[in-house]
């Protein structure tokens, strides 16, 4: 493909759950994309998202929307199981792939999307969306800086409420075949984020909890087994070191919320977002020195987003299609690509395995 794309780009959106309420209209907002597609595996749902979106064309097969001339670049945000199959024919077609985490069912996977994409010389990108909200760049700034010196300690709590219910349907969440779990929703985006960071991981230890073991599926009022994790337990030991406890929970009535702590040698280094409905805003940054009291952060205007959505994740994924769009006209995938996507994927897979065999798994590469 040629290196210098002509902008504004065709875009096709590839899973209307998530892509209606994140996707489409971040796309839409972003002055270099224009959403020309759009799949659905019902072709007349397909053709209403589209009209309630003004969207030229509605597809029934991710085949036929990647053959569209109007095409260039496409996102895939469906469920986790999907992911593989769909980014094949995305990056087969030659065209620019956006694609949700986690990245696929198991490394193996995920190592061959990404040779793929570089094979067709196709500019890749996850959705770890933490790296451009502007309270997590001001924390890795100053984690840069040295404010906390050596880390001793790295406490990550990600608390939430969102399936705490056992009345919340049945669905492919819950089914640990189809990649469903909070493993896949939330510590997909930590071991994302840990090595960006802090870096890479030598070695984990994990327990994975199913604590809500049936849910009510809707279409036959059965309530149907649950085997996907609620609750994960990991611990990390980086490279350097480091040791890292990580607490993830997705069902957790007020909790905590969204907090990373680092504790070092000359300072502590503190961001926590305690909202259970905004993921995204509400992040605040402290620090204190040599033992003395935290004092929050300000975050610098030349970090903010351009423009605030009252849904934080819209903000967020603006920044994410403009991170992805000036890769494009540079012809070369950068963080977060598909790399980034292997080691989240490659820490998933190792988790799975250390809880399986209730021992500690050593890290055995980068990608």
């Amino acid at each position: 493909m040629d290196n210098m794309a002509q902008f504004p780009i065709g875009v096709g959106v590839v899973g209307t759950g998530f892509g209606q309420k994140v996707h489409i209209p971040g796309f839409q907002a972003h002055p270099k994309t224009e959403v020309m597609a759009v799949y659905h595996r019902d072709l007349a749902k397909a053709k209403a998202i589209a009209r309630t979106h003004n969207i030229p064309h509605a597809c029934q097969t991710v085949e036929e929307l990647v053959a569209l001339p109007e095409i260039k670049a496409v996102s895939v945000s469906t469920p986790p199981f999907l992911h593989y199959e769909m980014a094949k024919t995305v990056i087969a077609a030659n065209t620019h792939l956006l694609l949700e985490k986690p990245t696929t069912m198991t490394v193996t996977e995920a190592r061959e999307l990404k040779q793929m994409a570089i094979a067709h010389n196709i500019v890749s990108c996850l959705d770890f969306e933490f790296r451009f909200v502007p309270a997590w760049q001001r924390f890795a700034e100053l984690l840069r800086e040295g404010i906390v010196g050596t880390p001793r300690l790295i406490k990550i709590d990600w608390l939430a409420s969102s399936r705490a219910s056992s009345e919340r349907a049945w669905n492919w969440y819950a089914q640990k075949s189809l990649g469903g779990g909070a493993l896949g929703a939330l510590g997909s985006h930590t071991f994302d984020y840990v090595p960006w960071l802090f870096g890479p991981v030598k070695r984990l230890f994990a327990h994975l909890s199913t604590t809500i073991k049936q849910r009510p599926d809707l279409i036959t009022g059965e309530h149907k087994p649950v085997d996907s994790d609620d609750i994960c337990q990991i611990m990390l030991e980086l490279v350097d070191g480091t040791p890292c406890q990580i607490s993830i929970s997705a069902v957790t009535y007020a909790g905590r919320g969204h907090w990373i702590e680092v504790y070092g040698d000359r300072g502590t280094l503190i961001i926590g977002n305690s909202s259970q409905t905004d993921y995204i805003n509400g992040f605040q940054v402290w620090s204190s020195q040599a033992g003395q009291p935290l004092s929050e952060e300000v975050i610098p205007p030349r970090l903010q987003f351009e423009q605030d959505y009252p849904d934080g994740r819209i903000s967020a994924f603006v920044q994410v299609v403009d991170h992805w769009m000036q890769a494009i006209n540079q012809g070369q995938s950068t963080a977060p690509s598909l790399a980034e996507g292997v080691y989240s994927q490659l820490l998933m897979d190792c988790t799975h395995q250390s809880a399986e065999l209730g021992q500690w798994v050593t890290i055995d590469r980068y990608n």
